[in-house]
């Protein structure tokens, strides 16, 4: 599972979207040095393209694990239905991703996650699941154990009746 922290390294979040297609990504955190990281919400992939473009919000990693800056965006700046210019947020993640300046810059993502994000236990039910993402109209859902760590995430294409069945039918085929 490809999952963000609430403090992102700038060169990691640009190789990650570069990599990959997901619409969304779970965030974790680590609430003690000594506990396992779990599961805080979720951000979406047009929501980390539009704070990518905005590099002033970047800081360095500081000792004391703080961030400086308040919210500097709203909500309303960073949701968008499209990207607006695709070919300048490909030469941004590509220069993200390879200029060293890149590797000791952060993002801090907390103020823009969704806090309320859905999520399931590991052996919730497949019925049910599917309920709630017919349910909510959702794209994704976070799959958690018992102790809150992201163990995977559910898409709305995983429940495709067909796929679903196919699966379904490879699992139970006799070894």
């Amino acid at each position: 599972v490809r999952v963000l922290h609430l403090k992102e390294n700038i060169a990691s979040l640009a190789r990650l979207l570069a990599s990959t297609s997901h619409g969304g990504f779970p965030v974790v955190c680590r609430p003690k040095p000594d506990h396992a990281e779990v599961f805080q919400g979720t951000i979406k992939r047009l929501e980390l393209c539009m704070l990518l473009e905005n590099e002033h919000i970047f800081e360095p990693e500081r000792n004391d694990k703080s961030f400086s800056s308040s919210h500097p965006f709203s909500y309303e700046k960073i949701t968008v239905e499209k990207l607006h210019n695709l070919s300048r947020l490909t030469m941004l993640l590509n220069r993200y991703a390879t200029d060293p300046r890149y590797q000791q810059l952060f993002i801090n993502l907390e103020p823009y996650i969704n806090k309320s994000a859905m999520s399931v236990q590991a052996h919730f039910s497949l019925q049910r699941t599917y309920i709630v993402f017919r349910t909510l109209g959702l794209r994704h859902l976070t799959v958690v154990d018992p102790q809150n760590r992201v163990v995977g995430v559910i898409t709305r294409k995983d429940l495709m009746p067909f796929p679903l069945e196919e699966r379904l039918r490879l699992q139970l085929a006799p070894q």
